[in-house]
């Protein structure tokens, strides 16, 4: 008999096996009769060693998973809705299951002596009693952490949270898990046993062992990440970049890509490029908030196959000729203020920045970006993240060239932003604090991820005694990093010299600290003193932490700013520090503030 046959047998082992019903028995007393045999013999032992799907749990694996899904109910960085918290459950609970199994596998293999029947009993009866009890008491307690973490981000403290289904869910992945990974071995196993026929045996043990890794890792990268979940998100990403957002309409200003004389097609834009320049203010809307005279302001934008190819040039330098060319006939080099602007993996620019900048210098400004990508940013990351590097840095070498042809008196302020990966694009461009610095009038930086050369070299290289979650660098003497801009970009209260470089950083940002470190090292933001908006009952495990952080991605725009991923209009505060026009008062900032977020919130 093979082990697919005997895997494939009904199981009539001790414990689980039912015995003769009395005919006339009600199905409630048949019920009670069965639940009284388990609590007695709450597992049942493998008719044969030969079973690799169909078996028990390992009592070991199972605690271990227990309290890994257990630790995946402390709170994170954000809110998180139920199903998540069922999801995050699931996958450190297999996690946890599978560290389990490992450990008790070392053991049988290390110690002979195994423990008896009434031993093993007694600890799964225990197991059966104990854990249900905890599981619940701890979810009811994750709702009460989740509510108190949502008044501290402004959010109602209301919250429905489906006990129920976030144990079902969870159970559902583990479970999921587990047969894949059994379906695996006992693959495994098969293959192991047909090569015994042709090989010896240590040579087959470790070929098969070999060859089932080879087609576990071959399945997931190149059939599910790569044919599966990358293809598709490229596909749906393609489709959405030839569409337009609802209300966005070609310009009639001359000074932006896509409008009238423009060397850039409407149509050739993307989707972002046709929602980041159709919705430039017009010259009526700047003069009206300001009062006084305005200017149309300049937004230049190069999607990531430019329709203009210049001969012998990389991709990135023909995309980086043809943003100075439009910048030229649009007259951008004789305006007070240029800023090159990174942008995301889809090519989004923060309309907040954008119009902070412009409505602050009353139309006098510039701003261009190049798209490198149209995938989201969490596909670019894993797939071309040193594009956004590449391409920004290719346009900021283009635009000092042109720039250094100026009389100095001439040339306008150049300025760097760019917010998650597109603070990230700006960041690799120069590499350093001291280079960004050097070559820039000013920088505004919102959210910049973990993994961002420059952020990451402010927060190591921080004073002493400042937290990393608003670190203070060399003083404050250039640069500066707040969560709430109105307070924090006045701290320290030493001397603020130029160039300026602000940081909107906020402290529950899963964004900003979302790094493969946190599966087995504590990280420094969880460091006491917390950040404002991070609930003192959050704490760090290994693996779950991990996990945790990236589900609090997906949800970083459920809150709202100063909160999460969301920065609102703290870019006015930031461009009214780095790169104000003269007679910029602080009541200015207040009023545009307030203007700004009223409408965006509109919106």
């Amino acid at each position: 008999m093979t082990s697919t046959d005997r895997n494939t047998r009904p199981d009539r082992s001790a414990g689980t096996a039912p015995g003769p019903e009395p005919g006339g028995a009600p199905p409630a007393r048949r019920a009670a009769d069965r639940l009284l045999r388990f609590a007695r013999h709450p597992y049942w032992d493998r008719a044969s060693p030969a079973y690799r799907v169909r078996r028990w749990p390992d009592l070991t694996a199972l605690c271990l998973a227990t309290a890994f899904f257990w630790s995946s109910l402390s709170p994170s960085l954000v809110p998180r809705p139920w199903y998540l918290q069922g999801i995050v459950g699931g996958i450190t609970a297999a996690i946890g299951y599978a560290l389990g199994s490992t450990l008790a596998w070392l053991f049988r293999a290390l110690v002979r002596r195994r423990p008896g029947e009434p031993v093993r009993t007694r600890c799964w009866q225990a197991y059966w009693l104990l854990a249900p009890l905890a599981t619940l008491w701890l979810v009811s307690e994750s709702a009460r952490t989740q509510r108190r973490l949502r008044v501290l981000q402004d959010l109602p403290p209301s919250l429905t949270w489906h006990t129920p289904m976030i144990a079902l869910i969870a159970l559902a992945l583990l479970a999921l898990a587990l047969l894949l990974a059994r379906l695996v071995r006992l693959g495994a196993v098969t293959l192991i046993r047909l090569l015994g026929r042709l090989l010896p045996r240590p040579v087959a043990y470790v070929t098969g062992a070999l060859l089932t890794a080879l087609a576990v890792l071959v399945g997931v990268r190149d059939i599910v990440y790569d044919r599966g979940i990358v293809d598709v998100a490229d596909r749906i990403a393609a489709a959405t970049n030839g569409g337009t957002k609802a209300g966005i309409e070609r310009p009639v200003s001359r000074y932006v890509s896509g409008g009238p004389g423009s060397l850039l097609g409407w149509d050739s834009l993307g989707y972002e490029g046709r929602n980041f320049t159709g919705s430039t203010p017009t010259r009526a809307a700047l003069t009206a908030w300001s009062g006084r005279p305005a200017r149309d302001p300049v937004r230049v934008y190069v999607p990531s196959t430019p329709p203009v190819a210049f001969a012998d040039a990389s991709p990135f330098a023909a995309q980086a000729a043809l943003a100075v060319r439009e910048l030229d006939r649009t007259g951008a080099f004789d305006r007070s203020v240029l800023a090159v602007a990174g942008t995301t993996g889809t090519g989004w620019v923060d309309p907040n920045v954008a119009e902070a900048l412009e409505y602050m210098h009353r139309g006098d400004t510039a701003i261009v970006a190049v798209q490198y990508s149209y995938l989201p940013s969490w596909v670019s990351f894993l797939v071309d993240k040193e594009k956004a590097g590449q391409a920004t840095r290719a346009l900021l070498d283009a635009v000092r060239t042109r720039l250094d042809t100026l009389p100095e008196d001439r040339r306008p302020r150049l300025v760097v932003t760019g917010e998650s990966l597109g603070a990230y694009a700006v960041e690799a461009s120069f590499g350093s604090a001291a280079r960004l610095l050097a070559e820039t009038d000013g920088a505004l930086l919102l959210g910049p991820p973990d993994f961002s050369p420059v952020s990451r070299e402010l927060r190591r290289d921080r004073d002493p005694g400042s937290p990393v979650w608003r670190p203070q660098y060399d003083g404050g003497r250039h640069v500066r990093f707040g969560q709430f801009p109105a307070t924090d970009l006045a701290r320290p209260a030493t001397r603020w010299e130029h160039p300026r470089v602000v940081y909107l950083q906020n402290a529950s940002d899963p964004v900003v600290w979302w790094s493969p470190g946190l599966l087995l090292d504590r990280p420094a933001w969880l460091s006491r003193p917390l950040g404002p908006d991070i609930t003192p009952e959050i704490r760090w495990f290994p693996f779950v932490t991990f996990w945790q952080t990236s589900v609090d991605m997906a949800v970083s725009y459920g809150v709202d700013a100063p909160h999460g991923h969301r920065y609102g209009a703290g870019a006015v505060d930031g461009w009214a520090a780095v790169a104000p026009p003269e007679g910029w008062t602080d009541a200015d900032t207040t009023r545009l503030r307030a203007y700004i977020g009223h409408r965006r919130a509109a919106y």
